[in-house]
């Protein structure tokens, strides 16, 4: 036993999988373009520091980190884990089940646990299916990873998914945690290359180094194409003062001078961002963050208090201009006040990027055309268009196969992939070349272009860096060009 277990504490290793992130057949990128720190397991990480145990967190999407399982996993070795925990999408967790297990042939005796989004969507299956995992943790991962590293009886830890004897018993869920408040700041000094190394998308900032934060869990609402396994419906957020001094502590400890919030629902509590902006502005960190909004829930007053703060673009789920699309998919929003707020967005001189999806159940040839024409008439400043991906999860899961044709390959599952292809579209290669003609359409787009070349100075960080990795940005480019067969 040694000195750390004899105290009843740990040697931990959190482990975030690669996965497959890109394009069949084409070089995954996808850690040059955006690097995200995994927040999840930062969060997960500083509640088991906090504790007392030794944490080592192992990103395999980080920088200089090869992507050889074997190499990881002597890596994750080196380090003597007495528990190693991953945490795994769909289209990861294949890695994190082949890590487990060759994990397990070198050292039996560490325990192996894995949680996220697939793992509690899936639940009790995934047991039975991988048998190099111990247990499985469902729904949010703090209180259950601590209460296992602490030795607690395995039957007794809500959240827990575990094996007795020869049967998988599904512990009872774990409650949400109520106030966010108590979780100490994210372990970001666990991570290497943090902040330099974890680029922000390119062209979405104006100063360097960047960092992610979230700020609620949790959703009010239940569009048909979202997995809300782990944090379940309801809206629960940190407090305007705690969102504050997470910026500052960025600032002050790591130099971060912009940051992207990855909340839902940023706005959906008007007065907690109205504090927010009201001390930003009162008592400024020298920084930028973009959010996301959802229509309906800004106003002229609050989003001109955004940019007082330093918000520098605001996104926007629209995700269809096909009205049938948007009854379906994502109730309550219509296009009439999705051009409105993009408009209001603008007006408060804050930059507006549209988040679209493309290939989802009932698209048609028409649908996108329509969704493409919308897009460019909306003057946005940045878009983004994801690839429709079924997840297990998500309120549209059990019918997905009676909609189209599904190949249920998680490792493509990952939104850069049509897995699915409706059967409103002949094939996935044609669902494949509109889609590159949608992307390519609308950075070509002259009015795109102009507002470019006015910030070209503004943008000096990022085309700095493209600059250097030209050679993976131009593989990329070849991904978007529209064959000539589709």
């Amino acid at each position: 036993m040694n000195e750390l277990s004899a105290k009843g504490k740990k040697r931990i290793v959190l482990v975030h999988p690669r996965g497959f992130n890109w394009l069949p057949g084409s070089r995954d990128v996808t850690d040059v373009a955006n690097r995200m720190a995994p927040q999840g397991l930062l969060s997960i990480a500083a509640c088991l520091l906090k504790e007392g145990h030794e944490v080592f967190l192992y990103d395999c999407l980080g920088p200089g980190v090869s992507p050889d399982l074997d190499v990881q996993v002597k890596t994750i070795l080196a380090y003597g884990p007495e528990l190693v925990g991953f945490s795994a999408t769909t289209s990861s967790f294949p890695d994190a089940a082949e890590m487990a297990q060759k994990i397990k042939e070198s050292a039996r005796d560490i325990l192996t646990v894995c949680g996220g989004v697939h793992v509690s969507a899936l639940q009790g299956k995934l047991l039975e299916d991988y048998p190099a995992f111990d247990f499985l943790c469902v729904g949010e991962g703090e209180e259950t990873m601590t209460e296992l590293a602490a030795g607690k009886e395995p039957a007794e830890i809500c959240g827990l998914i575990r094996r007795q004897g020869s049967e998988v018993v599904v512990n009872p869920p774990r409650a949400t945690i109520k106030d966010l408040d108590t979780l100490p700041f994210p372990a970001y000094e666990k991570l290497q290359g943090f902040p330099q190394d974890y680029r922000l998308p390119l062209f979405s900032y104006i100063h360097t180094p960047g960092a992610t934060m979230i700020t609620s869990r949790g959703c009010m609402y239940q569009c048909s194409y979202c997995d809300r396994s782990v944090f379940k419906r309801g809206f629960r957020y940190n407090s305007a003062a705690y969102i504050y001094d997470h910026m500052n502590y960025l600032r002050t400890r790591f130099g971060v001078r912009h940051v992207n919030i990855y909340d839902d629902l940023f706005t959906f509590d008007r007065k907690r961002i109205v504090e927010l902006c009201e001390k930003l502005a009162r008592q400024p960190l020298e920084m930028h963050f973009n959010c996301a909004v959802r229509v309906g829930h800004t106003d002229d007053d609050l989003l001109r208090m955004l940019k007082d703060a330093g918000c520098l673009m605001v996104s926007l789920g629209i995700e269809s201009a096909d009205p049938q699309m948007l009854a379906r998919h994502k109730s309550g929003v219509s296009l009439e006040a999705v051009r409105d707020t993009v408009k209001r967005i603008q007006g408060a001189g804050l930059r507006a990027k549209g988040l679209f999806m493309m290939g989802l159940p009932g698209e048609t040839e028409e649908s996108i055309r329509l969704t493409s024409d919308f897009v460019i008439s909306l003057g946005l400043d940045d878009m983004n268009m994801a690839k429709f991906t079924p997840f297990p999860g998500a309120p549209l899961w059990p019918t997905i196969r009676m909609e189209g044709t599904f190949n249920e390959d998680w490792r493509l599952m990952n939104c850069l992939n049509f897995v699915f292809v409706p059967s409103g579209i002949s094939s996935k290669e044609r669902l494949d070349h509109l889609y590159n003609e949608h992307v390519k359409r609308f950075y070509s787009d002259p009015g795109w272009r102009r507002k470019f070349r006015d910030r070209i100075w503004e943008h000096r960080h990022s085309l700095l860096y493209l600059i250097r990795h030209i050679p993976s940005f131009w593989l990329a480019k070849q991904q978007f060009e529209p064959d000539k067969a589709g």
